[in-house]
């Protein structure tokens, strides 16, 4: 037999070039635009190997997604069905830019969208509008009315809203046959498991899709149990010999004796096919539950104001986003990013919120001036607690003899605890101290009272750190001087006695323990305020409220309060035989009388002038300069809307001023000249209220306004308020996030894949909203989303 003949030698294979058309023109019939050459047509587009496809990697705008065919061959089921999932891309700007001839631009309208939601796309980086059931199924062979729609976009606007001739309603098609109409079939059978071929040839009877179902109830019920809690789900040994299999493994084992049902078909008994135990399902679950809760929140968010339907202001975890570099143009893009793939328009964010870093508040090059420069309207506050924590820190630098005092401090907990023994030793210090106290009518006795604390140790990025310091080395001051006597008795090494015996001595000097009862004081003030800015739903003018109070507090306390203060630390140290100074004596400085230093300059002056005063006037002086209000227009302006304020005078003026300098985008001009009347009726309507008088903040005026439906009879005014309250108070809730990272990604589990760590964190953070999703829904999208062997619903169904 001869040599079989190949299809080579008889064509050649021709060398072919990028297509290079230009989208959709203004003038150019629609039936010619972007067609290209056959050449393009034949092509061949290099192919993306993947071996996992990411869909949060997936590029959401229709501009710069690569075209369907360029994936692999078998993953391309599972991109149609992501895309389909997170539905069709619609940026809704508040402006769109104009094309076409100069006397006649014209621009893409966001209503458009409501008119075609299940397919329309529009592209911001190439002002074109896209089809996404025909790039899902389009073919690299496809009409050239049809690429118009897929590859190159089409921008002839004059052509949509013209009747017959519309060309949103001509490529929707009426010929149920049409390229169009099946890839929207196309569409709907891929997401329907049933109509599938291997749903068809393997016929489940109803008892083995009852088991497929419970099955993964329960895996499903394991994942939520897991992530709620922050756990690990697989162990270091999860084979069938081994006795801890992991958490997950384990976690389904202690439901099986509990319920006959589901220990009948999970683990052994389960089909190896459909077991659903597997690391790749787990994920997948996960998945589910954080694309359900981002769902959710976007839903909650509503174009990025953070109220909610009832008027409260919330504050969600969205998720992380790992970058190669903490620059401001990565951190900038990281965001938008996260932003885009989630159709969150970028032009309606209202304020952004970050520590003090450079790379953060930098005023040129920061992240805030670089989001500033493309949003104009999204007004950037400091972090209030991060202000506090510098203005705590700076006190504990600046002042030397409170410098003195917490390094000292940080030495005797060091001491105190730096072994088990010692911590057990000040237990039991602290134990026998308080049972003597109680015996002579100290404290008093009772459930909650007198706990078993510890030492801590300030530092300078936790937030109430020195106050919780300071607080505890005065409930365990006795505990401490005698653990150190323990160890000044019984040491062994040279240097443990030194330090002990150094501690011990500046604990017990009257100085010492006039600046840990000072520091208590101050402190003590500020640490409301403090707490307060941590809090979740915390309006700006509430805070700045909290921010006059406490340096009014702490002005008080200067004035008033030093008598008071030093006659405590005198009955403080009478009681521990502390030696307490002669207070009318003349003081000397260590170094000798200073030449300025008046003869009548007693300890007394010294103690209250070179410690007390100091100390205070440092403390105000860094809020007075970091918590400037005065400083910023915005707040002023917007404290004309606090109910405080309001029933002192309702200023209208200030409040279109408001709207005109810092949200002219918000409101249209028949939009301003109707909120003048509202205003007017707002005045006598709301302000005079006789419940309007128990308002307090402002946050508290919009959840008053929406439980009396005055928000609808007062949108205008009720849409300020929103505004208002969008702006960031603190950075609180991303450090949470971090906080909550550690938990979920420990030691032993630090080789977490990024989107893993995202999906646990957010079912970790937003366990309010994960708990209403119903486990039905969950297997519903599981089974969407990807090519299941088995059935969960029963035929008909």
């Amino acid at each position: 037999m001869g040599k079989s003949s190949k299809i080579d030698q008889y064509f050649k294979r021709k060398t072919l070039e990028e297509s290079s058309n230009p989208p959709v023109s203004e003038n150019s019939p629609i039936s010619h635009v972007n067609s290209p050459n056959s050449e393009n047509q034949l092509s061949k587009s290099p192919r993306i190997e993947i071996s996992k496809v990411d869909t949060q990697l997936l590029e959401r705008d229709p501009g710069l997604h690569c075209q369907i065919w360029d994936y692999d061959v078998n993953q391309g089921d599972e991109i149609r069905r992501a895309y389909i999932m997170s539905g069709p891309y619609q940026p809704r700007l508040p402006e769109y830019p104009k094309s076409g001839s100069e006397k006649h631009p014209r621009r893409f309208q966001s209503l458009w969208f409501d008119s075609f939601p299940s397919w329309l796309e529009y592209s911001p980086t190439k002002d074109a509008a896209f089809c996404l059931p025909c790039y899902l199924f389009n073919a690299p062979f496809a009409q050239p009315k049809h690429i118009a729609f897929t590859i190159e976009g089409f921008n002839s606007w004059k052509k949509v809203r013209d009747g017959k001739n519309c060309a949103f309603l001509n490529h929707v098609g009426k010929d149920p046959n049409s390229t169009r109409k099946k890839a929207e079939r196309s569409c709907e059978d891929l997401m329907r498991q049933s109509q599938h071929l291997v749903q068809v040839l393997n016929r489940y009877s109803s008892q083995e899709i009852a088991n497929n179902i419970l099955r993964l109830k329960t895996t499903i019920e394991a994942i939520r149990y897991l992530a709620f809690q922050g756990f690990a789900f697989r162990g270091h040994d999860e084979s069938e010999k081994s006795s801890n299999r992991g958490n997950f493994i384990q976690l389904l084992k202690a439901f099986g004796p509990n319920n006959e049902k589901v220990i009948e078909v999970i683990l052994d008994k389960a089909p190896k096919f459909a077991s659903y135990t597997s690391p790749d399902i787990q994920k997948e679950v996960l998945h589910v539950f954080s694309m359900r809760l981002k769902k959710t929140i976007h839903e909650e968010i509503r174009d990025a104001k953070f109220v909610d339907n009832n008027g409260f202001l919330q504050e969600r975890f969205f998720g992380l986003v790992h970058v190669s570099n903490t620059s401001a143009a990565t951190l900038k893009d990281g965001i938008y990013s996260v932003l885009s793939h989630h159709n969150l328009n970028i032009q309606n964010i209202r304020g952004q919120g970050y520590d003090g870093a450079s790379n953060m508040r930098g005023e040129w090059k920061g992240l805030q001036a670089l989001i500033l420069k493309d949003c104009p309207y999204v007004y950037y506050i400091h972090c209030l607690a991060h202000r506090l924590q510098l203005a705590l820190v700076a006190v504990s630098h600046e002042v030397v003899l409170v410098h003195h005092f917490f390094t000292k401090l940080t030495s005797i907990a060091n001491i105190v605890g730096a072994s088990c023994k010692r911590h057990d030793e000040l237990k039991r210090a602290q134990a026998a101290d308080i049972e003597y106290m109680i015996s002579i009518d100290e404290l008093e006795s009772g459930r909650g009272l007198n706990q078993i604390g510890t030492l801590l140790r300030p530092g300078d990025t936790r937030w109430s750190s020195h106050f919780r310091s300071v607080s505890n080395l005065i409930k365990m001051f006795s505990a401490t001087c005698s653990v150190l006597l323990n160890i000044i008795e019984d040491g062994t090494i040279i240097f443990q006695w030194g330090d002990a015996n150094a501690a011990y001595e500046v604990m017990t000097t009257f100085e010492f323990v006039l600046i840990l009862h000072m520091m208590k004081e101050i402190m003590a003030i500020t640490d409301i305020l403090c707490q307060a800015l941590q809090s979740k739903s915390q309006d700006i003018l509430h805070a700045m409220h909290l921010v006059s109070s406490t340096k009014v507090l702490i002005q008080k306390l200067r004035d008033n309060r030093w008598n008071t203060l030093l006659d405590q630390v005198k009955v403080f140290c009478e009681t521990r035989n502390i030696d307490v100074p002669e207070m009318d004596a003349p003081y000397v400085a260590r170094q000798g009388r200073a030449r300025h230093q008046e003869d009548t300059f007693t300890v007394a002056d010294h103690y209250r002038v070179n410690i007390f005063y100091v100390a205070i006037d440092c403390q105000l002086q860094e809020l007075n300069s970091r918590f400037n209000e005065h400083a910023v227009d915005l707040l002023i302006l917007s404290s004309t809307l606090d109910p405080r304020e309001c029933r002192k005078s309702f200023r209208i003026g200030d409040i279109f001023q408001l709207v005109e300098r810092f949200y002219p985008v918000d409101f249209t001009n028949a939009e301003k000249i109707n909120l003048k009347n509202q205003l007017e009726h707002y005045e006598y309507g709301v302000v005079q209220h006789a419940e309007f008088k128990n308002l307090s903040t402002i946050c508290d005026l919009s959840q008053w306004l929406v439980s009396t439906r005055k928000a609808k009879t007062f949108p205008l005014i009720y849409r300020i308020i929103v505004l208002v309250l969008t702006l960031p108070v603190s950075t609180a809730t991303s450090e949470w996030s971090f906080s909550a990272m550690r938990i979920v990604k420990t030691r032993l589990c630090n080789k977490m894949e990024d989107e893993f760590l995202t999906n646990s964190l957010i079912m970790y953070i937003e366990r309010e909203i994960a708990e209403k999703i119903s486990i039905e829904s969950i297997i519903n999208e599981f089974r969407d989303i990807k090519e299941c062997r088995v059935r969960f619903l029963f035929w008909g169904s």
